[in-house]
């Protein structure tokens, strides 16, 4: 599977947007301030052609969920052949991956270790343990981490943390027996306001 492996701090500094890439359970520090460019010698963000408007915003969406370049591509490709709005259709796709799902749930601090969990066979979708980071949950799926996975402290942090958290609309968390269940499919009013994926379609479009 392949992995991003960049600096949490510089890929957030990189976008000037909070990308849940941190767990929370200690606040961000100074050096990961967003309202500069990384670097030793930061400097504030120059005023970007429309061109450049069009890259940030497929790199804000695609670092935000965690994919990289090829499996982006993808699925703009099937958002594309796919009914209704084909910048709604890539949101909706990359919302309904398992370990986005598992993040949102409040089974992982981050994306990052949701896909570690799912990766590492610590959970199941509707009974059946279940590998596959880009496992697209459908309604009615049930969530929930192995039996054996459950007395893993990074999962009990994470739910503690999900407790203070407002609860994700279209999920239904049962924290007592570690697991979520997917009440409907995510609409775009649901999704990050900051997303511009009309950019991003004008960018493939080209």
């Amino acid at each position: 599977m392949a992995r991003n492996f960049s600096p949490r701090g510089r890929i957030q500094k990189r976008e000037q947007q909070d990308l849940d890439l941190f767990s929370g359970v200690k606040s961000l520090e100074s050096k990961h301030k967003i309202n500069v460019m990384p670097g030793q010698h930061a400097v504030r963000r120059s005023k970007l052609s429309d061109y450049g408007k069009q890259l940030r915003a497929k790199q804000l969406i695609k670092r935000y969920y965690g994919v990289l370049e090829r499996q982006f591509r993808n699925y703009f490709g099937k958002a594309f052949q796919a009914k209704g709005s084909t910048g709604e259709n890539l949101l909706i796709m990359l919302e309904r991956r398992l370990d986005n799902v598992v993040y949102r749930l409040g089974l992982a601090k981050t994306r990052r270790e949701a896909r570690q969990l799912v990766s590492h066979k610590a959970v199941m979708v509707n009974g059946i343990k279940t590998n596959i980071p880009s496992f697209q949950v459908s309604v009615g799926d049930v969530i929930a981490v192995t039996e054996k996975a459950k007395n893993q402290l990074r999962i009990k942090e994470s739910i503690e943390l999900a407790k203070q958290r407002t609860d994700v609309e279209w999920l239904d968390a049962d924290f007592t027996k570690f697991e979520g269940t997917v009440k409907a499919l995510p609409t775009r009013d649901q999704l990050p306001a900051e997303f511009n994926e009309q950019l991003v379609v004008e960018l493939y479009s080209k």
